[in-house]
């Protein structure tokens, strides 16, 4: 990709420097050793809701406190990623509000989160090993940008526009709530891969403007595709079981993912993502 490092936000909220604590944990609430604190997190991560509240006798839904470190410790690699998803969250932004606006929608600006291993937000506590997301409660895409180690590491999806799809794809998710999508979701794993699969044709409308741009360059677009493949339901489940289980997809297959971001990225247009409407599988 072609960008010009040395971008600031003020939609980026760097809490690198910040350690999750206080909450229940201080004052009269329930304390936990170390082993205690990993299964109320596992319970947290599989019910999506920060059971860490309910410690010191409060349902209110809230999280705990912060406490923030006096600098962020960084790399200078980690510094230009910090540069780099600036760049590409304001540019998404800028195309967001540009497409959104023509028909009629006001764009609200999302903001993007990083952290380092864990952190609270409005949709719960969650860790680095959820990976990004996007929580509707507060308008915040979150990110470890340890992630993008992984995503080459691991999953082998390598370059930087593998790197620009996963915020697009988050962004997408913003773009869902805004059009009021999200309520679309409520109807079990099929519901959940069709928005899935459209945040993945959104960050590929995203694509299709960056290109007609100037900023995407040769390869960028099979960078995104494997990145959208690398992720898909069926290869993390062979990675992880050895076996696919289709009935608890919940974010679309590889073929599915790649598709529909090829569709974004081809067409350019948001009336082409609608993955409600008849099967998912629509091919390479």
């Amino acid at each position: 990709m072609r960008w010009t490092p040395g971008a600031d936000s003020s939609d980026v909220e760097d809490r690198r420097g910040q350690t999750g604590g206080g909450g229940g944990f201080g004052g009269g609430g329930l304390r936990l050793g170390v082993g205690g604190m990993l299964v109320v997190l596992a319970l947290s991560l599989l019910f999506r809701r920060n059971l860490f509240t309910l410690l010191d006798g409060s349902a209110s839904g809230g999280v705990p406190t912060t406490v923030v470190g006096d600098s962020v410790a960084s790399t200078p690699r980690e510094d230009t990623l910090v540069q780099f998803v600036t760049f590409v969250l304001d540019t998404a932004q800028a195309t967001w509000a540009k497409l959104l606006a023509d028909q009629g929608t006001r764009y609200q600006d999302a903001r993007l989160v990083l952290f380092r291993d864990g952190i609270s937000s409005a949709c719960g506590f969650a860790e680095t090993a959820s990976g990004p997301f996007y929580c509707p409660g507060d308008n915040k895409v979150y990110i470890d940008l340890g992630f993008y180690d992984e995503l080459r590491d691991r999953f082998g999806a390598p370059g930087d526009f593998a790197q620009a799809y996963v915020l697009a794809h988050e962004l997408g998710h913003h773009v869902q709530w805004l059009l009021g999508t999200e309520q679309r979701a409520r109807g079990g794993n099929d519901a959940s891969v069709r928005v899935e699969l459209q945040a993945d044709c959104y960050a590929g409308v995203w694509g299709h403007e960056a290109g007609r741009e100037g900023i995407l360059e040769m390869g960028d677009l099979q960078e995104g595709l494997a990145a959208a493949a690398a992720v898909g339901d069926d290869r993390l489940q062979r990675m992880e079981t050895g076996r696919v289980s289709p009935e608890s997809f919940t974010h679309g297959t590889s073929r599915e993912r790649t598709a529909w971001f090829r569709r974004g990225f081809d067409t350019g247009r948001l009336d082409a993502c609608d993955t409600f409407a008849g099967s998912v599988d629509i091919g390479q």
